[in-house]
């Protein structure tokens, strides 16, 4: 299917009755609902597409930050997986937070096993959360080693902010060309297509995402809306990803979607409690 253009943000519907499209996330929940499983499954919702879920870890947290998470067992992880993806059948599936080590292996061999990835039919968007937009920490570091050797392999697409670009590269992104040089490295990781996000770029008025699959770049750019509220933007826009490559959409043409979806939900993010309110694609139930 080819992206019907930059003022369309819907994707096709199921009629009542009739099953939708199944998406499946593999993430971590946030207790205040701004990001995780809540985000993505409010995009996967507002999409029109039916979410399935593989709990990773229950965090503790709220506008103002994480206070402390505890993790699922590795092999509940797996099972949620291989519970859900035979009988219900997924179309696309994505990861955010995963916690440990142990439960990245889990993951990835799940994945491995039950046809998700890069080289399989399903395709996997892999959102590499390490921390938290507080700075709060949601990877341990040592686990760094076995997201880059085992689950990045994986990904048709790997979507870090530029925090994450950091710990998993050693890059610092300040400008286009060191942008180019995270791109490469990722790409080198093993994900077929790597998307090297600017939303942290704080010195631009603009918020340029740069997609590259180890041949060509391709540049999303849309201008910095000015709002605290952003909680919960990465987890959205590999949601959308997510969604788009679940029915058919090509790689570009499902990042540009997400990036509009994004963006849009940006424009509508709302206050909450006394720190950094959602991006909200509530919005569509206003506007239709």
């Amino acid at each position: 299917m080819t992206d019907p253009g930059p003022d369309d943000l819907r994707l096709p519907t199921a009629a009542p009755g009739i099953t939708p499209t199944r998406v499946l996330t593999i993430a971590g929940s946030d207790s205040g609902g701004g990001a995780g499983i809540q985000a993505d499954l409010r995009t996967f919702a507002l999409l029109g597409l039916h979410g399935c879920v593989a709990v990773t870890a229950v965090t503790v947290q709220n506008s103002l930050g994480v206070q402390g998470f505890q993790e699922i067992a590795p092999e509940t992880v797996a099972a949620q997986m291989h519970s859900v993806v035979p009988d219900i059948g997924v179309a696309a599936a994505k990861t955010g937070m995963l916690a440990s080590g142990p439960i990245i292996e889990a993951v990835a061999e799940a994945c491995s096993e039950l046809g998700i990835g890069r080289d399989a039919d399903v395709p996997l968007v892999v959102d590499p959360v390490c921390a938290s937009m507080h700075g709060d920490p949601l990877l341990a570091t040592e686990s760094l080693d076995t997201l880059r050797s085992r689950l990045i392999p994986l990904a048709t697409v790997v979507t870090p902010n530029l925090d994450e670009v950091r710990l998993i590269t050693g890059i610092d992104v300040v400008d286009a060309a060191s942008q180019r040089s995270a791109a490469h490295a990722l790409h080198d990781l093993g994900a077929r297509w790597a998307l090297v996000k600017g939303g942290h770029l704080r010195s631009s008025d603009h918020s340029p995402d740069l997609l590259f699959d180890g041949h060509d770049f391709r540049q999303f750019d849309h201008r910095r809306i000015d709002t605290g509220h952003d909680h919960g933007a990465g987890d959205t826009l590999a949601a959308a990803t997510t969604c788009a490559l679940a029915h058919g959409y090509s790689v570009p043409d499902a990042v540009g979607f997400a990036k509009r979806w994004v963006t849009r939900g940006l424009q509508s993010a709302y206050p909450l409690g006394a720190g950094h309110g959602p991006v909200n694609p509530l919005w569509r139930v206003s506007e239709g």
